[in-house]
C-alpha cells in the first residue's frame, strides 16, 4: 500500500517527488551512518516523504535531540503527522526548505547539527535549490553536515559551490542505485 502511495505522489508530483520507490533501508543506513547521535541536538531533515530516513533518525537519536521535518507535498505532510503524532521533540513544517532559517525561529532552534535531505536536487529548479543550499550552510553549526543522496553524480559540482568537503559514498542495494554526499564546510 505504501508503495502505491509513494507512486502515485510521484505520477502527481514528479519533479517534488523526484522518484519511483522510497528510499530502501541500506539507503538509509547509509544516509545517517555519519551522525553523532551523542552529540546531535538539533537534526533537520528536507523532504522526509513517507519517513524512511526519519524512522531510522528517531530511532538513533537521543530522546532529548530536536528533528524539524520540512514536506512540501501535502499528502507526504498528512501521513508523517499521522505517522510521528506520537512523538516528542519532532515538529513537521509543511513547507518548502527555501525557508528553513524562519522554520528555525518559530521553533526556537538555534541551528542545525546536522541536515539530512531526500531533495532531488537534479529535477529542482537551480534558483529554489541555490536557495536551499545558501539558507543550509547559514543554519548549520561549524561542525554540521548537510547529507544528501542524489541518483547521479551530475549535481556534485553545484553543491561544491556551498561545501568544501564532500565524501561521496555509492548504494547499489536502492532502487535506482544512490549516492550519498556527505557535505560539510
Amino acid at each position: 500500500m505504501k508503495l502505491l502511495f509513494f507512486f502515485f505522489q510521484y505520477i502527481v508530483n514528479p519533479k517534488s517527488v523526484g522518484a519511483i520507490f522510497p528510499s530502501s533501508r541500506f539507503l538509509g543506513n547509509k544516509m545517517i551512518k555519519g551522525i553523532d547521535f551523542k552529540k546531535a541536538k538539533y537534526i533537520v531533515e528536507y523532504g522526509p516523504g513517507t519517513g524512511v530516513f526519519t524512522e531510522k533518525l528517531i530511532k538513533k537519536r537521543n530522546p532529548k535531540t530536536i528533528v524539524l521535518l520540512v514536506e512540501n507535498n501535502k499528502e507526504f505532510y498528512l501521513l508523517l503527522n499521522e505517522k510521528f503524532k506520537e512523538e516528542e521533540n519532532l515538529f513537521i513544517v509543511y513547507g518548502s526548505a527555501e525557508n528553513i532559517e524562519q522554520y528555525l525561529r518559530e521553533y526556537s532552534i538555534p541551528y542545525a547539527d546536522y541536515v539530512i535531505s531526500g531533495l532531488p536536487f537534479a529535477s529542482l529548479p537551480k534558483q529554489i535549490s541555490y536557495k536551499i543550499l545558501t539558507n543550509t550552510t547559514k543554519i548549520l553549526n561549524k561542525d554540521g553536515q548537510f547529507i544528501t543522496f542524489q541518483y547521479t553524480k551530475f549535481k556534485k559540482a553545484f553543491i561544491e559551490q556551498f561545501f568544501t568537503k564532500i565524501d561521496v559514498k555509492r548504494e547499489l542495494r536502492n532502487v535506482p542505485p544512490a549516492y550519498v554526499f556527505s557535505c560539510s564546510m
